[in-house]
């Protein structure tokens, strides 16, 4: 009988913790998959800090840190300077790269640290109940902005891809989602590509992914897929912002 499907080696046997309908897990079988085809997991750090990926160091079969609530980058900088020939990436949520560890993920950028980071935008502080995010949709109603997020008041959310890719020292600024099967691909396609980069001395990458959150939007899984197609890639879009290697404008899928 042939095998059609398995489990990449780079995810341990450990059940996850994350809610039902959370799409964390495909993230994570994305970044093993190419650990494995690669055949760099005895080669690769994992940096993962607060927030819903806190426990990530129970997921992956290499190596990894836990870092502080959005120093992940810092911790990354450290590693991959004293190692320079191991595989460092980190896995993080949107308040900790696009609040608290806004500093640390802009200078890493800036100074072409060669590391990867996964970066996944949820919309919402999900870990902690459901608050109001770096990059909460206006008008979206969170346990922080119970009447929508006011503009006016919380001012708008941050793109930070679109941020990253003004900046020299970045290789690669990616955004895709995790909804569709082409999507899931692309994905792939993306993260392979940053963890290339980083084998080729290429400098910073960072994929955004857009994911959900039905525990905190107070939706099925199925409708918050939906509302993930129609409310955030409009607002967000997908596509490759920047690429060195081809050297174009953003392009935008």
């Amino acid at each position: 009988m042939s095998v059609v499907f398995s489990k990449p080696h780079a995810l341990t046997d450990a059940v996850l913790h994350y809610c039902p309908g959370c799409t964390h897990g495909i993230i994570h079988r994305l970044v093993a998959e190419v650990i494995d085809e690669m055949g760099i997991e005895g080669d690769t750090i994992g940096v993962c800090p607060v927030g819903c990926s806190v426990m990530a160091y129970d997921y992956f079969n290499c190596d990894m840190i836990e870092a502080a609530h959005g120093r992940a980058p810092a911790v990354a900088t450290g590693v991959k300077r004293a190692l320079p020939d191991k595989f460092v990436f980190t896995y993080q949520g949107d308040g900790d790269v696009a609040a608290i560890g806004t500093a640390e993920t802009v200078h890493a950028a800036a100074r072409g640290e060669n590391i990867v980071i996964v970066f996944v935008n949820n919309t919402t502080y999900g870990m902690t109940g459901g608050q109001m995010a770096p990059t909460t949709l206006p008008g979206q109603i969170t346990q922080t902005t119970p009447f929508g997020r006011d503009t006016a008041v919380n001012g708008f959310p941050v793109r930070v891809v679109e941020m990253l890719s003004t900046l020299s020292g970045t290789a690669l600024a990616a955004r895709t989602a995790v909804d569709t099967v082409p999507h899931v691909r692309e994905t792939k396609k993306m993260i392979r590509k940053a963890f290339e980069n980083q084998k080729n001395k290429a400098g910073f990458s960072v994929i955004e992914v857009l994911s959900t959150c039905p525990t905190n939007w107070g939706m099925s899984p199925v409708d918050a897929l939906t509302r993930l197609r129609e409310d955030m890639i409009p607002y967000y879009p997908l596509g490759v912002y920047k690429d060195a290697d081809i050297h174009n404008s953003p392009e935008v899928k």
